[in-house]
């Protein structure tokens, strides 16, 4: 099980739209398909307890993965209650009132199949990867555990200790992370993107088994759910299989929309640093609040994910060839944009120094960079390249099921449809260089932006 901080941090959006910023090798002239292949045509039904479900078929390989998507996040946690939603993705394998505690996992194993779940700010995620014939007792366990958990305080307390140890080893004690939090906490002035998805530690010792059990009864519901099975099956088998294992599950109460405090104007440049006797190479990055894919206009999270590709996405952007291959001066220069968010997200550039390079010197070359974009634009030619290799990549993204159960999964779970994932690609290939233009101009100030410093113990003051 992981938190979405580490597994976010280590993917730039593990899921969803992210997967679409590959950089596969294709001969330049290649051939796109413009339709999707009938092997690949997706299926999105709803059963009578408000349940959706998404069936993506992929006969080459007898293997399922079976992804079970509440819309329920760190973000949407009761003030005070930090790391519930975190806390509770580990509760839910526990034991029910029909299964042992571990009986899931034991199950999975002795089949020979894989499971896991990870928590974000928007969503948390239950998946398992098996033989179709098991398709049907995965669905089981889920639907068993949705709604039948023991939840008892001596459980509670087992479990907060296992999620405590877990905040201490993989955020307190590495000072990339640390500063990571303390920068979307500074990013962030009122949105709750500002809170650990793990939680505070403070919180996160409080939190009880009244707290588990009203988070959830609210949440926890079939109407709150969405269901993707990708790999070899049909959707007539799922529909059936589900309606026969989920569609016993009574629907719950309708949920509030969700909204959340949203950001005021922000108009100040700030800075977080930290130095640390760990860190041996310095490093930075600056963020930018701008939309997400939910919440911009038409054809803005288009134009800021080509943005991110063209400025920072891989060994073809402008930054890693100005910097590491021309310059020399930096080991590490990118930016990415985690659009698939249900509120406002953060475009982000970084890099770290080689050599005696100072890092300064990277920092202002990367400025230097997003401040010539912003104001002279992008070029057709490297405009159209960008736009083929996330083309190419969604079409990539077809050779692995659970890549495609994310992407959905991802999209549907943050205010998307099944229409916005097959609808992408156009949208890509109708952004225009002035659109890029525009949004580098109109979201990347400096003067609003916040800045980490990742420095060594010696550096300190500097």
């Amino acid at each position: 099980m992981t938190s979405k901080t580490e597994w976010l941090r280590a993917t730039l959006l593990a899921t969803s739209l992210a997967l679409f910023m590959t950089d596969p090798v294709l001969a330049d002239n290649a051939v796109l398909p413009d339709t999707v292949p009938a092997e690949f045509k997706v299926t999105d039904f709803l059963l009578d307890n408000g349940m959706e479900v998404v069936v993506i078929p992929d006969h080459r390989a007898p293997i399922v993965t079976h992804m079970v998507w509440y819309k329920i996040g760190s973000a949407d946690e009761p003030p005070g209650k930090s790391g519930i939603a975190h806390f509770f993705e580990h509760l839910m394998f526990k034991a029910t009132a029909h299964h042992e505690a571990g009986e899931f996992d034991r199950a999975v194993s002795d089949i020979g199949g894989s499971n896991n779940a990870f928590t974000s700010y928007d969503y948390t995620a239950f998946h398992e990867t098996v033989a179709p014939s098991d398709l049907e007792l995965m669905m089981s366990f889920e639907a068993d555990r949705m709604r039948n958990l023991i939840l008892t305080d001596d459980v509670i307390k087992t479990e907060r200790d296992v999620i405590l140890e877990e905040r201490r080893s993989r955020i307190d004690n590495n000072p990339q992370a640390v500063l990571d939090e303390e920068v979307d906490a500074t990013l962030w002035q009122n949105q709750p993107y500002r809170i650990p998805v793990i939680g505070w530690m403070q919180e996160m010792e409080q939190l009880n088994r009244i707290d588990a059990v009203a988070f959830y009864n609210k949440y926890y519901r079939p109407n709150n759910v969405v269901l993707i099975v990708a790999g070899d099956v049909q959707p007539e088998t799922v529909k059936a299989l589900a309606e026969k294992t989920y569609g016993k599950v009574a629907r719950g109460p309708d949920l509030p929309p969700r909204v959340r405090p949203v950001e005021p104007e922000q108009n100040t440049r700030r800075t977080v640093t930290l130095s640390d006797a760990r860190v041996s190479v310095p490093s930075f990055s600056t963020q930018w609040v701008v939309p997400s894919y939910h919440t911009a206009k038409p054809g803005e999270a288009e134009a800021l994910d080509l943005l991110a590709e063209i400025l920072g996405g891989g060994n073809r952007s402008r930054l890693y060839q100005a910097l590491v291959i021309k310059q020399g001066i930096a080991s590490s220069a990118g930016a990415y944009f985690q659009g698939t968010m249900l509120d406002d997200t953060n475009f982000t550039v970084y890099g770290a120094p080689r050599g005696d390079a100072k890092l300064a010197d990277v920092e202002a070359a990367v400025d230097a960079e997003v401040a010539r974009i912003a104001s002279d634009g992008v070029t057709p030619d490297e405009l159209e390249k960008a736009k083929d290799r996330y083309v190419r990549s969604m079409i990539f993204a077809r050779d692995k099921q659970d890549s495609m159960a994310n992407i959905y999964g991802s999209t549907l779970a943050t205010g998307g449809n099944v229409q916005d994932v097959q609808q992408w690609p156009d949208r890509i290939r109708k952004v225009t260089t002035d659109e890029v233009k525009a949004v580098a101009a109109r979201y990347l100030v400096l003067a609003r932006s916040t800045t980490g410093y990742l420095l060594p113990q010696q550096q300190a003051g500097n």
